[in-house]
Parts: structure tokens; sequence; C-alpha cells
């Protein structure tokens, strides 16, 4: 059952990201302001997500949803049975003046326990899928565990306002690393962990910015863990860091 379930989603997301790629000349969307300027949602996230919604409810009947949008089961308040939690285009202000480094992202937890996960690399058009353990791929080819790099060997990307807020010494942490990288894009962000370019990945994260990195990163032996030991819920917000054993405890020793 999970193997047909996958064999769909992956081809539905496939087909999503290529209708989202049409519009990348700006032309034919709109943009609006959620919370704030640089936090903006446009049509073709709402449409990604019903699309995503609609089908998802197809390939996996009984499923609950959780997006962000707001198109699935409203007022979601445990993981039982599968539920899927889904980020139509991640990285929106990057779509709408990059053109680039955005990505969908898509995970299913069953019964609370971690699943199957997806994360489309936009632009490169490059799927990064996986869990329950049968590994982690890059579209067909199996992604070995990234090597286990220290802090200072690593480059690490942490969410901007946490660096210039000085929140739980991350300045001094990026300071110990090997250099910093904001990109903007949690999809983008937690491809860099999966494959061994970033050492660590920080930042206040939404459930369908966390769930599907979680998903690989632990299917791959990476840390996924709350800096402010709260504990992770893919329900609510997380301050999250996601990040090679060695890695994590380096920032950890540096964030007490």
């Amino acid at each position: 059952m999970l193997e047909e379930i996958d064999s769909q989603v992956q081809k539905l997301l496939r087909t999503v990201n290529q209708r989202a790629l049409q519009h990348l000349d700006g032309s034919s969307y709109q943009v609006d302001t959620k919370s704030s300027y640089s936090d903006l949602v446009t049509t073709i996230d709402r449409q990604n997500e019903q699309e995503l919604d609609r089908r998802l409810r197809e390939i996996d009947p009984g499923c609950r949803i959780l997006s962000e949008e707001g198109f699935g089961d409203q007022q979601l308040t445990d993981l039982r049975g599968h539920v899927w939690i889904v980020d139509p285009l991640d990285g929106t202000l990057n779509f709408v003046k990059q053109h680039d480094h955005f990505g969908i992202m898509l995970a299913l937890y069953i019964d609370g326990k971690p699943t199957l996960a997806y994360i489309m690399d936009a632009v490169n058009q490059d799927l990064y899928h996986g869990g329950n353990g049968w590994g982690v791929f890059k579209n067909d080819q199996r992604l070995a565990t990234p090597a286990d790099t220290s802090l200072h060997d690593s480059l690490i990307a942490i969410g901007r306002s946490l660096v210039l807020d000085n929140v739980a010494n991350l300045p001094e942490v990026a300071r110990h690393a090997s250099g910093l990288r904001m990109y903007g894009s949690a999809a983008m962000e937690m491809i860099g962990v999966l494959t061994g370019e970033l050492g660590a990945y920080i930042s206040y994260l939404r459930p369908w910015d966390l769930a599907p990195g979680r998903v690989l990163a632990e299917e791959l032996g990476l840390t996924v863990k709350s800096i402010d030991d709260d504990g992770i819920s893919v329900l609510s917000s997380n301050f999250v860091l996601v990040a090679t054993k060695r890695a994590s405890q380096d920032i950890l020793r540096l964030t007490d």
C-alpha cells in the first residue's frame, strides 16, 4: 500500500511542480502579503495547495491534511491515522524575487510516526524522497549519510532574524562555523543538510517547514532536535536544529 502511495505522490509532485514553473516570468499570478511585507503568498501557492490536497485525498482515502494556506483539515490537533503535512510553495519570496531557490514539500505521518517525505527542488526539478526504512533518494539515486563534520568544518544555515536578534547565542555559533549561509527556504536548507553541503540548519519552523525534512534527516541518521528543549511537535512551531551529530554537539554547547 505505501509503495503505491509513494509512487503516485512522486508523480503528483512532478506534475504540480511543472505547472508552477510555467509561471516563473511573474506575469500570470497575484502576490499578497500575510504577516509582513516579506511574508508573501501567491495564487500559485494556493493553486498548488488545492491540487495537492485534492489529489492526496484520492491517492490516500481517509487521510487528513495539514497545509499552509488553509485548504486542508481545520484545527488538526492530533496525528491519528494518515496525516499529510503540505507546503505547496516553500520560499515564496524567492519565487517572486529570484525565480529560483524554492521548493514543494510533503510529509506523511502515520499514527504520529514520521513515515514518508518529499522535498522538490523546484527549478532543478530534483525530488528528494524516502523514509519508512527505505533510505533517502535524489530522484532514483540513493543518498549516503553525510560525513559527520564538526561545526568548525561545516557551512551552516541560520534563519535571518535569529542572527540579527542574537537569539540563543547564534551569532557566536556562526563565528565558529566555516561559513554562514541564508537561502530563505526551508526546502533548500534541508536539502543542503541532507546532501552534506551544510553541516547544520537552525530556524523557527512551522509544521510544513519541519515535517518533511525531519523524516528524511532522521532516515539518514542526522540529528533533529529542539534548541530550546521544548521537544518537537509537527502540529506547532518549533525552534529546530537539523545537523550532523558532531555539529549538533558543538552547537548545543554554544547555545546552552
